[in-house]
């Protein structure tokens, strides 16, 4: 089961790739890494967000024109799964901090990755969003492990003591 999740982990993370870097066709990306100069480095710096929370308010503010909602929790529900998948990974107990944490450098990497490719653009929003993604995950994770966990109990006790009902 171990080596069930670690592979389809691994198929998570390149989706994600795919979906958040690679998503144009490849002609289109050959065409992009064609143009690295150092003047698209200043470029992607130029068009960064820096600024928390600067893109989520733009896209409440003008929800009626942009696809604020679909980037709003796109950015969110792909994270999901990396907080449920992460703590299934290792046989250590992995606690909230772990997966904040990892999640946390994930996505500073793709965000840096798409700073300096022209791939994307370096929004902070996006690694907010996604962390609370990953957040969201755990919780969900850690929700069904209780509930595993309290099934379990009752059915030893009803093993153990027999079925009262």
């Amino acid at each position: 089961m171990q080596k069930k999740i670690r592979i389809f982990f691994a198929i998570y993370i390149l989706f994600v790739l795919k979906v958040i870097i690679f998503k144009y066709p490849f002609e289109q990306l050959y065409a992009i890494a064609q143009t690295w100069r150092r003047n698209v480095v200043l470029e992607g710096l130029e068009t960064a967000n820096f600024i928390p929370f600067k893109t989520i308010k733009m896209y409440i503010d003008y929800a009626y024109k942009l696809n604020s909602f679909e980037n709003l929790a796109g950015n969110i529900l792909v994270f999901v799964p990396f907080g449920i998948l992460f703590p299934m990974l290792g046989r250590k107990q992995t606690n909230f901090w772990d997966v904040f944490l990892n999640a946390f450098a994930f996505v500073l990497e793709i965000e840096i990755f798409q700073l300096f490719s022209a791939f994307g653009a370096f929004d902070v929003d996006d690694i907010i969003l996604n962390c609370f993604g990953a957040v969201l995950g755990y919780i969900i994770y850690r929700k069904c492990r209780e509930c595993v966990g309290i099934y379990r109990k009752k059915n030893r006790m009803e093993e153990e003591y027999g079925n009262n009902s």
